[in-house]
């Protein structure tokens, strides 16, 4: 039989979906756009998350009105009551994703409707492991669930309380891929900092120092952290390894104390600069990069200008963007003076051209420098892949080389491209 997954939302999301065609590909499933099989991993991030997998599943069902169609994830954990359940042959949340190919064939032979929706507040981690990604990068999940609440967030509802792998699965896994010719591992989680909180003297610094020993590996990045997690001894591996690369993401969300505090964020602005200020000294060229949301319920232009001026005192490399979307159920819900939408895109278009102007300043620091990328993808003659510091760099070379460490010269920026110049 024939399958096709359907990917919405985090990387997590796209961690899970790849096990789960690992699974499928092992027991003799084929891929195939045109299937028997459509599986839906829903996210439920926003209202409109949610309306995008409604859409999804509307059109797997007018693509094949005989498919067996799973659906799974965090919409379905949180807005089961959204499902038409007639149309849908498995229903699964945020638990027993590792199970849909035994639940598939369960319902091959039954013919009967699965609905599996746990408690996931009660939950254990779902151990699972990825055999199998590209040659290049692997997303390696290493924690579930989150507990920080803010008022703009589902997802502490969707995914449960904050949930770790066990480390020695974590080294196994990570080992095996390496061993397969990774290069690039990336730690990812809902709270990927906030890893150990649940284990016996176990911390997610702990799991660093034991990662960076893997050998082979030759570059560790860590998806996104929380600027409260990373403490002294995170610091301190950083400090002293230069497998874990040059670029940290640390979500902001906003640059005003005031809406930090209307989002429920653990931090204020004073303490998000102090803690960007010791990682530089550490590592002084680090690209940091950034989420922001505008928008948010009682963000005056005044606000949002002090957001404007936390940025440029930052010094981002990039910002990631996102207006204010109301998520039905959360506590922003209830807040007074929501922005209207065309503020909101006004907003969003005034960060976008000021990431613009940081991403090529800081670009522009490594031209005529050495720099190291593994290409990706062959594109027209160019190899184009990331370095550690995740600047794109686009070269002339030869297919040969695609997964393999190389060595260029920047020449020139020709956004969003660094140009490179005799690869080695």
């Amino acid at each position: 039989m024939k399958f096709w997954i359907y990917t919405l939302g985090c990387k997590v999301n796209t961690y899970e979906s790849n096990v789960i065609r690992d699974q499928l590909l092992n027991k003799g499933y084929k891929e195939d756009i045109d299937a028997d099989i459509y599986i839906i991993n829903t996210c439920t991030v926003t209202n409109t998350s949610d309306s995008k997998s409604l859409k999804m599943i509307r059109q797997v069902k007018r693509k094949n009105k005989d498919a067996i169609i799973v659906v799974c994830g965090c919409m379905a954990q949180v807005n089961l009551d959204k499902l038409d359940k007639e149309d849908i042959a498995i229903i699964l949340g945020n638990k027993y994703k590792s199970n849909i190919v035994d639940l598939i064939e369960e319902y091959l032979k039954t013919k009967k409707p699965i609905v599996k929706i746990d408690n996931i507040m009660t939950t254990n981690f779902e151990p699972m492991i990825l055999n199998n990604f590209n040659r290049t990068r692997a997303f390696v999940k290493i924690e579930d669930g989150c507990e920080n609440y803010c008022t703009y967030c589902i997802i502490p509802y969707a995914r449960g309380k904050v949930r770790s792998k066990d480390p020695n699965m974590v080294i196994s896994e990570i080992t095996k891929l390496v061993c397969d010719g990774h290069k690039e591992i990336v730690l990812t989680g809902i709270h990927t900092g906030h890893y150990g909180a649940d284990l016996d003297n176990y911390s997610f610094a702990k799991l660093l120092s034991n990662i960076i020993t893997i050998k082979g590996l030759e570059r560790l990045r860590i998806s996104s952290i929380e600027i409260t997690e990373l403490d002294n001894d995170v610091l301190q591996v950083l400090a002293n390894s230069n497998i874990i690369v040059n670029h940290l993401h640390i979500p902001l969300q906003s640059g005003s104390d005031t809406i930090l505090k209307l989002m429920n964020r653990k931090y204020d602005k004073a303490y998000f600069i102090n803690k960007i200020k010791e990682i530089r000294q550490i590592r002084p060229d680090i690209s940091i990069t950034t989420d922001v949301i505008v928008g948010f319920p009682g963000e005056t232009d005044t606000l949002f200008k002090e957001t404007i001026d936390t940025i440029k005192k930052i010094n981002f490399s990039k910002i990631h963007v996102f207006p204010f979307s109301l998520r039905k159920g959360t506590k922003a819900e209830e807040l007074p003076d929501h922005i209207d939408d065309k503020t909101k895109k006004e907003r969003v278009k005034v960060l976008l051209n000021i990431s613009k102007e940081l991403e090529l300043k800081y670009m522009n620091k490594f031209l005529h420098k050495q720099v190291t990328f593994i290409p990706e993808k062959y594109q027209d003659g160019y190899l184009i892949g990331h370095t550690g510091n995740y600047l794109l760099v686009k070269a002339l070379g030869d297919s040969n080389n695609l997964h393999q460490t190389i060595t260029t010269v920047i020449t020139n920026i020709d956004y969003p491209y660094c140009i490179g110049n005799n690869i080695k």
